[in-house]
This record gives C-alpha cells, structure tokens and sequence, in this order.
C-alpha cells in the first residue's frame, strides 16, 4: 500500500516535470525568436512571440506550483529570464520604461539576469544602426547599456541570491567596452570624412576628393645630378 501511494506521487512528480521542461523549451525558443524580430524592427512580430513565450512560461509555472522542489531545478529559472530578457529587449530598443519583474510574474533573480542579457542584446543593434549611419542613436543605445550596467553592478549580493549576476554582469562589461571602442572608431572615422570632403570643397586639401578618397599624387622626376 505505501508502495503503491510513493510510486504515484513520483510518477506525478515526474509527469509534472516533464509537461514543464517541454513548456520551458518552448518558452526559450519563442523568446529567442523575439529577439530576433525586435532586431529585424518586426515589433508586431516580436510582440506576438512575446505573448506566445509568456503563454509557454504561465503553463510552465502552473504545473510546477505544486511542486516547489523541481520548480527550483533550474529550468524554470532559465525561461523565466528569457522572457524577462525578450520583454526587456524590446523596452530598451524602443527607449520604453522597464517592465519589473513583479509585472511579468517571474523571479528577481531572473529578472536581473534577463536584463543584464538584454543590454548585452543591445549591441547588435547598436552596430546596425552604424552600418546605416546613425550615429546618434547608437551613442544614445550605448547610454542605456551604461545605465544598466552601473544599475546592476550595485547589486552586491551573493550569486546563491542573484542567480549568478555577477557572472553575467562581467560579460556584460565585456560587450560594453567592446562596443564603446566600435561606437568611437567609427565616429571618429566618419568625423574625419566630414573634415576631409569640406575641406575638399574648398580646395584645401586639392589632392583629396569630395569622398574623402586620396588621389594619385603625379610623378615627378628627381632633378639630375651635376654629375660630379
């Protein structure tokens, strides 16, 4: 009789845990798509995978609510931070106020680690927005990733608490400063285009074209020697 009633509790547990790791899968996949329509400026798109994602997570965490054990396995952890970084993404590409974690039903600690993936997100579209040369807007996207860097390396608490925030805000600096020595190369580089074509135009600088191409400079003979 105890036999029986431990082997179907486990056999619940088991079928709980595999109806959410199947939910969680499909939470991951359809976040990641997000992300990528929110780069491919789709937000109609991006925000139907978001509301598909969310409905994926909210399945997720209704089996494992009577199951507090698995629900701390760490997979629910993962989906939950990638829908928190899919919805966070979108609000930080569109310059749109954060959405708390609260709001989005997930937990803190993922909702940290989300957005320290989200910032980081943002440097793909930063260099998009410089391969079409609007160079403002990406200096105002490298702010947005100051601030959330400076938000999140003043969460000083251990990585048991955070979920491994650290970890995740290093990597962040890394593609941080990457990213401010691309954004100030290509500024400087298109600054001193500029300068060349106007100086061009005003026949300053005559071997140079109005593209900011050097010309040939002609050939000239060396003066003969005196031979002597």
């Amino acid at each position: 009789m105890v036999a029986e009633a431990v082997r179907a509790q486990l056999v619940e547990v088991h079928n709980a845990r595999e109806a959410a790791l199947s939910s969680c899968r499909g939470t991951i996949r359809l976040a990641g798509s997000a992300i990528r329509a929110v780069h491919r400026h789709q937000p109609g798109r991006a925000a139907e995978l978001t509301a598909q994602c969310e409905a994926s997570l909210r399945e997720a965490q209704r089996v494992l609510s009577d199951h507090p054990v698995i629900a701390h396995a760490g997979f629910l952890f993962d989906a939950e931070k990638e829908y928190a970084e899919a919805v966070l993404t979108a609000a930080l590409v569109e310059a749109e106020p954060l959405v708390d974690h609260r709001s989005l039903a997930v937990g803190l600690p993922s909702w940290l680690n989300g957005l320290a993936e989200a910032a980081s997100e943002l440097r793909r579209h930063l260099l998009d927005l410089l391969r079409n040369g609007r160079n403002e807007d990406a200096e105002a996207l490298l702010v947005t990733m100051d601030e959330v860097y400076d938000l999140l390396v003043g969460v000083d608490f251990p990585d048991a608490v955070t979920g491994g925030l650290r970890r995740r805000t290093d990597a962040l600096r890394a593609v941080l400063e990457r990213t401010r020595s691309d954004l100030t190369t290509t500024t400087l580089q298109h600054r001193l285009q500029v300068a060349l074509e106007a100086a061009g135009a005003l026949g300053l600088l005559p071997h140079v074209k109005s593209s900011g191409k050097a010309e040939s400079l002609p050939h000239v003979e060396p003066p003969a020697g005196n031979g002597g």
